[in-house]
C-alpha cells in the first residue's frame, strides 16, 4: 500500500478548515475597519461529537499551533469572553443548536464563526435563522462527520444500524436511518475528493426478502446527496490523473457466512477470539500485564493503533505466518544483542521471548509493541488449541465453500457436524456458530432438526433460551433456515460468485482460509471489468456501458493536464480508488480484503461501514433481531440530549463600586466601566466590526492587554501585549507562551 490514508486526509480537512477561519480567510462581506487588536487568537468551541470527530484524526497541538488560542466544550460552564471571537465546530444536532444561541443571547464571545460537520436539518436551520446576525458570516460546512479507523477503513460507530435496519419493528426508523447513512458515504466522497458512478447490490430472486430493497434506496439517497452537493460546490470534484471512481453499496445480506466463520489472519482472529474492546472515544485496546513476573509488573490497556508498525505490517497475515514474522524479527534482535549469544528464537517460546523481553529495560519501545503482539498471538494460539479450532474450523470452511479440501463435493457432512457437537471441548458459542452455518448450507431444514442439533449440542437447555431464534431470525437477512416439510421441493442456490476451482491450488498449510468474503470476489470482478451489472445495477446507467465497464485502462475525464504534466509524479496519485459500504457491519475479513486487492490490483480500496462486526457481536444482534423495540434500547428511542441548564442561567449582576468621578475622556471611561467597552460600543457576536456613527471608538488595544479576571487597572495601558486569556503582565505573557497553549480540553483538563 503507499502512504495514502483518509485518517491524514480527514485530519488535514478539519485543521485547513480551522486555519483558514481563524486568519480570517473565509469568505464574508468586506469590513470597513480595520482588525482589531487580538483577533489573531480565536477560541475553538466543539461539542461531544465533534469533539469524537476531530480526536479521530487530529492531535491537539495540530489546532492549537494555527492561532487558536483556548479549546472549549459548548455544554460546560465557561467564562464569558467578550474580547475575543469565538469558531464554533459543532455537530447539527438539536441541543447544540440550543446551546449555540444561547451563547448568542449571552454575548459569550465577541463574534462567532461556525462550522457544521454535517446539513443542518431545515427545522434547525430556521431555528438559527434569527440569530444571523450573531453570527460573523454565514455558517461554512465541512462534511467530516465519521471516524477514520484505519488508513483505507471509516466506520460511523452506530453498532444499532443492524437492528435499526433488519428487525421489523423498526420499519418506521429505515427512512430516516437510510438518509443518514448516505449523508455520511457523501462526506466520505468529499474528503476523498470524489465524486463516483455509484452501484448497488440487488440480491438475486431466490434472495428476494423484506430487505433485499436496503441498498437500492441507500444508492439513490447517497447519488441525490452527491448531486447536491455538486451543484452547491461547482468545482467538486477537482481535477485529478485518476479514473472516475466508483462506490458499491452492499449490505449485510451479501454475505452470512463471513460473520460465523473463524478467520485465522492476525486482526480477524484476535479480535473474535480475545477480550478487545472498543471504547467510547473508539480507541481500540486490549488488557494485559505489562513487565510481567518483575517488580514493574502493571496491568494496562494496550492500544491497537495505525502508528504501532508491528500492528499494521501483520494484521493481516495468517496466524502462522504472524508468528513466524515476529520470532524472525526477534532472531535479527538477539544476532544484534551479543548478551543473548547462543540463544535460538525458532527454538524459544512466545512465552520465553516475552519473559526476556520483560528483563530488557533498555530496550522500552520495542518491549511495548513486541510484549503486546506476542502476548496476543500466544493467548489467540491458546485458544486455538484448546477449543480445537483446526478440527473445527475444517468443516466449517467445506460449507461455506460447498467444497472439501481438495476441492470437490463433500461427503458425510453431518457426521462430521455430529461429531463436533458432541466434543465437550468445542467451546458452546462455536457449536451454535456451527449450527448457523450448516442451516445455511442445506439451504433449510425442519424445526424439529434444528431443534435436535441444539439440543444435540447441550444448547437451548431451558424454556428462555434464544439460541434457536439465532438460527430461524437468519430468514429477516434473506436466508432460508427453515422449511415446512421434509417434501418441500426447493432448486439448488447457486453461489454468489461461483469458485473457479481450475486456479485453485491445494495448499495444506492455508487448507483453513478458502474461503473468502463476498467483497472480494466482488472486487476482483470490478477490477477485470466482468462485475455482473444485473447483481450490481448502477444508479445513473453509463452512457455507454462497454466502456464503463473496462475500468483497467480507462482515461480519465476529470483531468484537463497533458499526459507529460504527470509524468513525475508518484504512480501512487493515478490509482483509481473504490469505495465499498457494507451497510448492517463489515467484518475484519471483508477489511483484510479491500487491501488485498488493493495491492493486487494498483487500486485504492477503502471500506465505509457502520461499525465493524465480529461473530459475538452477529450473535448476539441476531438473538434479539425479531424482539420488541422497547427491549433494544436504541439510541434513537433513548430521550434526546439536552443543552444544560447553566448555559440558560443569568450572570451575575458586578459588585457595585464607588469611585471619584474621572475625567471623560475615552480612556478614563473605559477605566471607569471596569476594562469593558463603553455600552454604546458594545461589540456582540456577529456584529462584526460595525461601530456607531458617532462616538468616540474604545481602546481596543488596551482591552486586547488586559486578563479576564483583571479589574481594569494597571495592564491595560501597557505597551506589551500579552497572549489572550494570559496574565497582564510582560513577564508572566511571555512565560505562558513557552507553555502548553491554554488548556488542555481535549483531555478535559484545567
Amino acid at each position: 500500500m503507499d502512504g495514502f490514508s483518509i485518517i491524514k486526509e480527514h485530519g488535514k480537512a478539519i485543521v485547513e478548515a480551522i486555519r483558514k477561519t481563524a486568519q480570517n480567510d473565509v469568505s464574508r462581506p468586506a469590513n470597513p475597519l480595520p482588525p482589531l487588536d487580538g483577533e489573531a487568537w480565536k477560541v475553538l468551541v466543539i461539542d461531544e461529537t465533534a469533539k469524537r470527530i476531530i480526536d479521530s484524526s487530529v492531535n491537539e497541538d495540530e489546532i492549537l499551533n494555527h492561532n487558536i488560542a483556548n479549546i472549549e466544550r459548548i455544554e460546560e460552564r465557561r467564562e464569558v469572553n467578550p474580547d475575543m471571537d469565538a469558531i464554533y465546530f459543532l455537530s447539527p444536532q438539536p441541543h447544540v443548536v440550543d446551546c449555540l444561541l444561547a451563547d448568542f443571547e449571552r454575548r459569550r464571545y465577541r463574534r462567532g464563526f461556525v462550522i457544521w460537520t454535517g446539513h443542518l436539518p431545515d427545522a434547525l436551520q430556521r431555528r438559527l435563522d434569527v440569530a444571523r446576525r450573531q453570527m460573523a458570516g454565514p455558517p461554512d460546512l465541512l462534511l467530516v462527520d465519521f471516524y477514520p479507523r484505519e488508513s483505507h477503513l471509516v466506520t460511523f460507530r452506530d453498532p444499532s444500524s443492524f437492528l435499526v435496519l433488519y428487525n421489523p419493528t423498526c420499519n418506521d426508523l429505515v427512512a430516516q436511518h437510510l438518509r443518514t447513512l448516505a449523508s455520511k458515504i457523501v462526506s466520505v466522497c468529499v474528503t476523498l475528493q470524489e465524486a463516483p458512478k455509484v452501484r448497488y447490490y440487488q440480491p438475486p430472486e431466490h434472495a428476494r426478502h423484506e430487505a433485499s430493497v436496503l441498498c437500492m434506496h441507500l444508492a439513490r439517497f447517497v447519488q441525490t446527496e452527491l448531486d447536491r452537493y455538486r451543484q452547491w460546490v461547482q468545482a467538486f470534484p477537482p481535477p485529478s490523473q485518476r479514473s472516475q471512481s466508483v462506490l458499491l453499496i452492499t449490505d449485510r445480506s451479501m454475505d452470512l457466512m463471513a460473520p460465523l466463520l473463524h478467520e485465522f489472519t492476525y486482526q480477524a482472529m484476535a479480535h473474535d477470539l480475545l477480550p478487545i474492546k472498543e471504547q467510547e472515544d473508539g480507541k481500540v485496546t486490549f488488557h494485559m500485564t505489562v513487565n510481567e513476573g518483575t517488580p514493574a509488573a502493571e496491568e494496562k490497556d494496550m492500544e491497537l493503533v495505525e502508528k504501532d508498525t508491528v500492528w499494521v505490517s501483520n494484521r493481516h497475515r495468517h496466524m502462522k505466518d504472524t508468528i513466524d514474522k515476529l520470532m524472525s524479527d526477534f532472531q535479527k534482535f538477539l544476532d544484534q544483542n551479543p548478551n543473548f549469544a547462543g540463544k535460538d528464537a525458532h527454538q524459544t517460546s512466545l512465552n520465553d521471548i516475552r519473559d526476556m523481553l520483560a528483563g530488557l529495560p533498555q530496550f522500552q519501545e520495542m518491549k511495548q509493541a513486541y510484549s503486546l503482539h506476542l502476548t496476543m498471538a500466544q493467548e489467540a494460539m491458546n485458544i486455538f488449541q484448546k477449543y480445537k479450532l483446526a478440527d473445527l474450523a475444517s468443516v466449517e470452511q467445506t460449507l461455506a465453500t460447498g467444497l472439501d479440501e481438495e476441492y470437490k463435493k463433500p461427503k458425510n457432512v453431518l457426521d462430521q457436524v455430529v461429531r463436533l457437537l458432541d466434543d465437550p471441548d468445542v467451546a458452546p458459542t462455536d457449536r451454535l456458530r456451527l449450527i448457523a452455518i450448516y442451516a445455511l448450507y442445506r439451504d433449510g431444514m425442519i424445526d424439529k432438526d434444528i431443534t435436535r442439533l441444539l439440543w444435540h449440542a447441550s444448547l437451548q437447555r431451558s424454556r428462555d433460551s434464544t439460541d434457536q431464534a439465532v438460527i430461524e431470525n437468519l430468514d429477516a437477512l434473506g436466508a432460508r433456515p427453515l422449511k415446512d416439510n421434509l417434501k418441500e421441493a426447493r432448486q439448488p442456490v447457486p453461489p454468489l460468485f461461483p469458485p473457479n476451482t481450475k486456479n485453485m491450488v491445494q495448499d495444506e498449510e492455508y487448507a483453513l482460509s478458502r474461503f473468502e468474503p463476498a467483497v472480494k470476489h466482488m472486487l476482483e470482478r470490478l477490477c477485470a471489468g466482468d462485475l455482473d451489472p444485473t447483481l450490481f445495477p448502477y444508479v445513473i446507467p453509463p452512457a455507454d456501458a462497454g466502456a464503463a465497464e473496462s475500468l483497467n485502462h480507462q482515461a480519465s475525464l476529470r483531468s484537463a493536464a497533458p499526459r507529460w504534466a504527470s509524468a513525475n509524479r508518484r504512480q501512487a496519485e493515478s490509482r483509481q480508488r473504490i469505495i465499498v459500504f457494507v451497510a448492517g457491519g463489515a467484518t475484519y475479513s471483508e477489511a483484510r480484503a479491500c487491501y488485498e486487492v488493493s495491492e493486487k490490483h494498483n487500486r485504492d480500496v477503502f471500506l465505509a461501514t457502520s461499525h465493524m462486526v465480529t461473530p459475538g457481536k452477529f450473535l448476539a444482534d441476531l438473538r434479539v433481531l425479531k424482539a420488541d423495540r422497547r427491549r433494544l434500547d436504541l439510541p434513537v428511542d433513548r430521550p434526546p440530549p439536552r443543552a444544560p441548564a447553566h448555559l440558560f442561567e443569568k450572570p451575575a449582576p458586578p459588585p457595585a463600586t464607588h469611585r471619584p468621578p474621572q475625567p471623560q475622556s475615552s480612556h478614563a471611561h473605559h477605566q471607569s466601566q471596569g476594562g469593558g467597552a463603553p455600552p454604546h460600543a458594545q461589540v456582540g457576536m456577529g456584529m462584526g466590526r460595525q461601530m456607531p456613527p458617532t462616538g468616540p471608538r474604545p481602546p481596543v488595544k488596551a482591552l486586547a492587554g488586559m486578563t479576564l479576571h483583571s479589574s481594569g487597572g494597571g495592564s491595560g495601558g501597557s505597551n506589551t501585549e500579552p497572549r489572550p486569556g494570559t496574565s497582564g503582565s510582560a513577564d508572566g505573557g511571555k512565560k505562558k507562551d513557552k507553555e502548553k497553549k491554554m488548556r488542555n480540553l481535549f483531555g478535559l483538563k484545567k
